[in-house]
């Protein structure tokens, strides 16, 4: 189909966390592969890996141990890999072009009525006390994100079992952004909001809920998805299952978009104008 090109501006930005933001991905598979090699298990491949990115930690646990078959309940598989995070996550750094990134669209908020503000807001799928542990030494990074627009994992605003690749995080977040508007400033449509990603089932969360999305996967999920990059940016992969599947994109539509890296991001062409760095 012939992509959309007549969008509204950019009005609100929504964050995943990990492997977005963060690079806590290779930790993560780090962990894994210590355990796994602990008790002879090969290491963990990205046809794997891949389905568990995104998730909530219950259902990307099954998908693992499933597929693990590792010779400890899944009790025991938790407090090992628990122990390697405490002892690795504080160790987390962002991602080429984030700081930049997140400055940039906060200067947007500062400037006063001659630059339209691009809120932000924080939508993960780590639960808080994970949160915590990955980004307690990035005060500064994180402080962008008002606490109340910030959508944790556990977060008790969000229905159980509704996790990622279903929209429910990415709608919420969007609330908590129209709930603390300044006065006079209209409602925030989906379609005026851009969801950053880089698992596959965020994808398809973030086009489900109605929203642009930009694409910035891990160079080896990128190269697991070879061939199949329309599939995966109309969130047509399947990973929620066959479900409302009227609620995502098609092929070639336009709300989405792939990215190497977030260095160097097109602000004008979402619409966005980014103010010089002040003297």
């Amino acid at each position: 189909m012939a992509p959309r090109t007549d969008f509204p501006p950019v009005r609100a930005c929504l964050f995943d966390m990990d492997g977005l933001l963060l690079d806590t991905e290779d930790i993560y598979t780090l962990c894994v592969n210590l355990i796994l090699d602990k008790y002879s298990r090969p290491s963990l491949p990205w046809s794997i890996k891949a389905q568990l990115q995104g998730r909530p930690g219950p259902s990307a646990n099954k998908i693992f141990l499933d597929w693990a078959q590792l010779p400890i309940s899944s009790d025991e598989f938790a407090a090992e890999n628990a122990a390697l995070h405490q002892k690795l996550f504080p160790g987390t750094k962002p991602l080429p072009g984030v700081p930049e990134l997140l400055t940039s669209l906060v200067r947007t908020q500062e400037a006063g009525i001659e630059t339209p503000p691009v809120h932000i807001a924080l939508a993960t799928s780590s639960h808080l006390g994970n949160f915590k542990l990955k980004t307690n030494h990035l005060s500064d990074l994180f402080s962008v994100f008002p606490a109340n627009r910030r959508v944790v994992g556990d977060d008790t605003r969000l229905t159980p079992g509704r996790g990622k690749p279903l929209p429910d995080i990415f709608l919420l977040a969007l609330k908590t952004i129209n709930d603390s508007l300044p006065e006079g400033e209209a409602p925030i449509k989906p379609e005026e909001c851009l969801v950053f990603e880089d698992s596959v089932p965020g994808v398809e969360a973030g086009r489900r809920a109605g929203m642009r999305v930009i694409w910035c996967p891990h160079p080896m999920l990128k190269k697991e998805y070879a061939g199949r990059e329309e599939e995966v940016l109309a969130g047509r992969t399947g990973e929620a299952g066959q479900v409302d599947l009227h609620q995502v994109g098609e092929l070639g539509d336009g709300w989405a978009e792939y990215l190497v890296s977030l260095e160097n991001f097109p602000y004008e062409k979402y619409g966005m104008v980014i103010p010089p760095v002040k003297a």
